[in-house]
């Protein structure tokens, strides 16, 4: 083999081996940081920019978004407990471009302030998620709204108490409801109660084995995850593990557990409603709850999908909210033609 070419096959393997020893040593010793950039590379794929909103000068809010409002309805986006704005990145990926989408942290999340005085009951979270988009002025037209799990308790109050922001809902796994049959973790939980062991919450993981224990609570769909991805997860929640137990206690106090149902009868706008069948942490019963108190509600519940819906069926998700919009934008073309 000629000298000049032996030489061309080294610096090439060189220059390659350069990034993959890199993406290794990262993947064994920094999965945390992985994970991060993982989430960065995602959104810049996606088209999703990061912005900052300051609300009177002592409070901000992080967001992502996607295009810009339009003749449609903007979509902003509520994620569950312990979530950010970015688990909606797998749903986002089969919205059309043209769509205005808004991805908010909830108070106390990621880039959201957090604060030891701030509210985090249910109507404290829906009257920040008010200021915040009272701040980026995306009331300026009704939008639709969407929200998952503690999200979706907080979209379903919000949409009682602001009706003229709201023109739609979609609803997934939300929390707020009285359990009709109790599900897995709701025994969990009880169970816990019992034996004084309020340290051990199942949503709280401290270690990949109760980071493993989590997903399989969550998911029906059984994914095979690294142990060092596992133990990624982990590092990255340890340090805001004791704000989660605050907010978890909040979340269930007497005061909010029930937030959803105590304000369903005050929903008039058109809502979805899309389940799991096979959710372990809030029971697809709930489904029936809200079809029964809101007017004009569409439930959807999707056969072999546990409670993270999101990542499970994020593009069936995505599909029924593009249906259930469009079924309301012929609706609402046909009112105005007769």
């Amino acid at each position: 083999m000629d000298l000049d070419v032996l030489n061309m096959f080294v610096i090439a393997g060189g220059t390659l081996a350069i990034p993959i020893l890199a993406f290794v040593a990262s993947f064994l010793l920094w999965p945390a940081a992985l994970i991060r950039i993982y989430y960065w590379y995602w959104r810049r794929a996606l088209g999703m920019q990061v912005r900052y909103a300051d609300y009177d000068d002592s409070y901000q809010f992080c967001y992502s978004y996607r295009g810009r409002p339009g003749y449609r309805p903007s979509i902003l986006m509520l994620h569950g407990f312990s979530a950010h704005k970015d688990m909606w990145l797998s749903i986002v990926k089969f919205l059309p471009k043209n769509l205005h989408l808004v991805c908010v942290d909830m108070p106390g999340h990621e880039g959201t302030t957090r604060t030891a005085l701030d509210d985090y009951s249910i109507m404290g979270q829906a009257k920040r998620i008010h200021q915040f988009v009272e701040c980026i002025k995306l009331n300026r037209r009704p939008f639709h709204l969407v929200g998952t799990s503690m999200g979706g308790n907080v979209a379903g109050v919000y949409a009682a108490q602001y009706p003229e922001d709201v023109c739609s809902l979609t609803l997934i796994c939300p929390a707020g409801l009285p359990s009709v049959t109790d599900s897995k973790f709701v025994k969990m939980l009880r169970e816990l109660h019992e034996s004084e062991r309020t340290d051990k919450i199942p949503l709280i993981p401290s270690t990949p084995e109760e980071m493993a224990d989590m997903l399989k609570l969550c998911s029906y769909v059984r994914f095979k995850v690294p142990q060092q991805i596992l133990q990624g997860l982990v590092d990255v929640r340890i340090p805001h593990n004791d704000f989660y137990r605050k907010l978890f206690l909040e979340i269930v106090d007497e005061k909010s557990r029930h937030s959803l149902h105590e304000n369903m009868s005050k929903i008039k706008v058109p809502t979805q409603v899309i389940w799991g069948k096979q959710d372990q942490v809030l029971d697809v019963s709930g489904a029936d709850v809200l079809a029964s108190a809101i007017p004009d509600c569409h439930v959807s519940i999707l056969e072999n999908c546990g409670h993270s819906v999101v990542v499970e069926r994020p593009r069936k998700t995505a599909n029924l909210i593009l249906e259930f919009l469009a079924m309301l934008h012929s609706m609402g073309n046909s009112k105005k033609q007769a």
